[in-house]
């Protein structure tokens, strides 16, 4: 095959990719993302261009951004983590604590926020397996006792005595780019290499996707379900360290307002809930639409409760429309494949002899 002949399959290929980008659902973020801020600008008559606007902006887009793919990995094994606030609020509140009351170094005291975060989110998981009960209800009940365990930590206090060194992390913009928002995006980047690149990564769409064919192929789906609230885990435990050192100081109301934004982000971002599916592109962009429905809150003066109607109402929607369209697709005989049992996808797993538990 002379060179001729190699530009022009790898050009083939280069156009399909684009075209199959132009139809998805991260394409269209894309555009609300760039118009909405395009927007903004303008009714601030260019005020939200400006440098410190651009930094606080994204400075506060870190956390909803870690938060959507910590929610993204649970409901890609067709779980739901209901404790993703509570996780992180403790997690920053232990940090925060031990900086402020014990005189923990900012480095000593974000490995064992990381680590606890990580330990709880295995705990969760080992009893979802252990106890068969659904995950729903575990998550919960680990909200629950979070919750409490935030208000042991800092009652009705703030504490914002910590460390100088993570405060100066979470104002640290240099081209005012704030270095919580690279923290955010490496952690994505990072996450999607594991999803799409490992085999850890597939194992874990393949569970979500097809429990059967999964385990007909020898992939344990306990496992995967253990693995996937692990790297959650791990990913709030993230956010928690952006959290802290982006805010004045952490009290028992942090994460308080993390699920309903854990939710839209992934699932307007084109993940399923069923499972077998990620979308870490439309899970960031989503988190800029969510980001920018309340920026425009605070430049409008808007009530806060209608931002929240609103983002629900748009989570909602597409929920519908997804459930609407694998109808049509199964009514029609399109070329997606008809959902499987529970609405999954089955993905690519050939059966084979010998299955794991």
């Amino acid at each position: 095959m002379n060179r001729f002949n190699v530009k022009r399959i790898q050009g083939s290929w280069d156009g399909a990719a684009l075209r199959r980008f132009s139809r998805s659902t991260a394409a269209m973020l894309l555009c609300v993302v760039v118009a909405g801020y395009l927007a903004l600008g303008v009714a601030s008559s260019g005020s939200f261009f400006e440098g410190p606007s651009v930094r606080v902006f994204l400075q506060y887009l870190a956390t909803p951004i870690l938060i959507g793919l910590a929610q993204m990995v649970a409901l890609c094994v067709g779980q739901l983590n209901l404790a993703v606030g509570a996780l992180g609020g403790f997690t920053a509140c232990l940090m925060g604590v031990l900086m402020a009351d014990h005189g923990v170094p900012a480095g000593l005291a974000v490995i064992v926020g990381l680590l606890t975060a990580t330990a709880i989110g295995l705990a969760t998981g080992v009893a979802i397996v252990a106890t068969r009960i659904n995950g729903f209800i575990v998550t919960l009940a680990t909200m629950t006792i979070l919750l409490g365990a935030q208000y042991r930590l800092t009652g009705t206090r703030t504490v914002d005595g910590y460390s100088r060194t993570l405060r100066d992390f979470g104002t640290a913009a240099p081209l005012n780019i704030p270095l919580v928002f690279v923290t955010a995006l490496v952690a994505a980047a990072l996450l999607a290499a594991f999803m799409y690149r490992t085999v850890a990564g597939r194992r874990l769409l393949a569970a979500g996707g097809n429990p059967l064919a999964a385990r007909l192929s020898g992939i344990s789906t306990d496992r995967q379900i253990v693995a996937a609230h692990t790297l959650s885990g791990l990913l709030i435990g993230v956010a928690a360290v952006t959290a802290t050192a982006s805010l004045p100081g952490v009290n028992r109301s942090v994460g308080g307002d993390w699920l309903l934004p854990s939710f839209a982000a992934p699932i307007i971002g084109g993940v399923a809930l069923t499972g077998g599916s990620i979308a870490v592109l439309g899970t960031v962009l989503a988190a800029f639409v969510t980001r920018l429905i309340d920026a425009a809150r605070a430049q409008f003066s808007l009530d806060p409760s209608w931002v929240n109607l609103l983002i629900g109402l748009v989570v909602l929607g597409t929920v519908a429309g997804g459930r609407l369209h694998q109808t049509r697709l199964g009514r029609t005989g399109g070329t997606a494949a008809p959902p499987a049992e529970g609405g999954k996808q089955p993905p690519a797993v050939l059966p084979q002899p010998g299955g794991a538990r």
